[in-house]
């Protein structure tokens, strides 16, 4: 094989091109979400095909014409699902691959099973600390999720009403992990785990909700844009309200970035 020289200005060449890849650099999202258990979790019953936390067909969360998979496949102007994935779980029912329309952004979405929801969230903490992370490869390219997601999510039921969790930390001084709780009352339980995961909570809730996949669609839209953490939380906050009907200053009460 030839050997091949590189002179000062192609190194520099490569350099600038480097540069340029970084700067349009891809973003990953990662979403874990609980799937609806009315056997397994301390709800309020819902009917039982949205109730089925080993179904993710009809799950609420997932299945249902609100739940992630069907909202972001089908109703969402912005996503296309590109690609069902090997499961890297045992508790993971189901997992999907999402690519932005118009924006070099993945989102990588996991049906846990409801039963399974304390490794849900220890997944989800964990990865809120930037660690626990893993790649994937999509058509040659690396992918990197979990803890290294730019953007890391919990969507379902708030497993922390019913249950405490041992979850052991990383201190670190890399910058912190953003993140979105879709649960009810989730910065009342969620607080000291965030603070000991030395994460910040871009968009979370004080009362009860319904973490239905419009609210993460217009908070991730947000984002993208750049906008400032209150602005991501008054994006979910509008969109709730639009199908929710609750009032906009009720839903900018409910819906809140920041400790």
């Amino acid at each position: 094989m030839p050997k091949v020289y590189l002179n000062m200005r192609s190194i520099s060449l490569i350099a600038l091109l480097l540069c340029c890849s970084v700067s349009f650099g891809q973003k990953t999202i990662h979403v874990y979400v609980a799937l609806c258990d009315n056997a397994n979790q301390g709800i309020v019953p819902v009917p039982a095909s949205l109730g089925n936390g080993q179904d993710p067909q009809l799950n609420l969360y997932w299945g249902a014409a609100y739940g992630l998979k069907t909202y972001f496949s089908k109703s969402s102007g912005d996503w296309i699902l590109i690609e069902k994935m090997a499961n890297a779980s045992e508790d993971v029912l189901e997992t999907l691959l999402f690519k932005h329309k118009t924006k070099d952004v993945f989102l990588l979405a996991e049906a846990y099973d409801g039963a399974k929801m304390e490794s849900c969230l220890k997944h989800f903490l964990l990865a809120s600390n930037a660690w626990y992370g893993y790649k994937q490869i999509h058509q040659g390219r690396v992918l990197n999720f979990a803890g290294e997601a730019d953007l890391v999510v919990f969507c379902g039921h708030n497993g922390l009403m019913d249950f405490n969790l041992e979850v052991e930390f990383e201190k670190h001084k890399r910058k912190a992990k953003e993140v979105i709780i879709l649960a009810c009352y989730s910065k009342d339980y969620f607080a000291p785990y965030l603070r000991r995961a030395q994460a910040e909570p871009l968009l979370w809730t004080t009362h009860l909700m319904a973490p239905e996949a419009y609210t993460l669609e217009a908070a991730i839209a947000a984002w993208l844009e750049g906008a400032r953490s209150e602005d991501v939380a008054q994006a979910g906050a509008k969109a709730y309200h639009q199908y929710q009907k609750c009032g906009l200053s009720a839903a900018k009460r409910l819906l809140v970035s920041g400790f």
